[in-house]
């Protein structure tokens, strides 16, 4: 514990701090269960989008060996030119959204290349979609977490070491000025009875 003064002033000033403690504890209780629940959503989320994409990877399977085909599919034949994300917000943790992403696709000769070209193009977007949303959510849930383990740490704070040290220094100082106080009756009391001895 913490040495304290044992007066009245002191006294306010322990019973206004354990007032805000009480105050802000359940809001950091909340922001905690708050925090939890979006962790649990993005997490179903990010698993959701694994599940579309192993789906999406299964259906490749067929396509295998037109990948392999000599420069018919390279790799700049697809590029994401832009992430396209937005701010958001849950419970007071900034986190980025995916909203999308654009594609340049290089130009190829439509007589010259094969016409199964085109269709890959487009599952290969959408796999690249995927990848995307999963690497931003995958970014809310690491801010999220962080906020979590902060806001645990405060709650855990509040709750095991500084309400019950608080009350402790309360009590400590009420039973100080109470002692103080029947001191000062006792002297009184003493006092005032030598002066009636005197008086006699």
């Amino acid at each position: 514990m913490a040495k304290i003064k044992l007066t009245k002033n002191e006294l306010k000033k322990q019973k206004d701090s354990l007032k805000m403690y009480q105050r802000y504890l359940p809001t950091l209780m909340l922001k905690k269960q708050q925090l939890q629940g979006e962790i649990r959503i993005t997490e179903l989320r990010i698993k959701e989008l694994r599940a579309e994409k192993d789906l999406l990877d299964e259906s490749f399977k067929t396509w295998v060996a037109v990948f392999g085909e000599r420069e018919i599919f390279t790799e700049d034949i697809l590029k994401v030119t832009r992430l396209d994300t937005a701010q958001g917000n849950i419970a007071g943790v900034a986190i980025p959204v995916f909203e999308g992403a654009e594609f340049a696709v290089a130009p190829y000769d439509l007589i010259r290349k094969p016409l199964w070209l085109d269709a890959a193009v487009e599952k290969m977007k959408q796999v690249i979609l995927l990848d995307l949303e999963a690497q931003i959510l995958e970014e809310q849930r690491r801010r999220l977490d962080r906020e979590l383990r902060i806001t645990t740490q405060r709650v855990n704070l509040f709750e095991k070491i500084k309400i019950p040290e608080t009350r402790g220094h309360i009590k400590k100082i009420q039973v100080y000025l109470g002692d103080q106080q029947t001191s000062a009756v006792v002297r009184g009391k003493i006092a005032k009875s030598g002066l009636v001895k005197a008086a006699q």
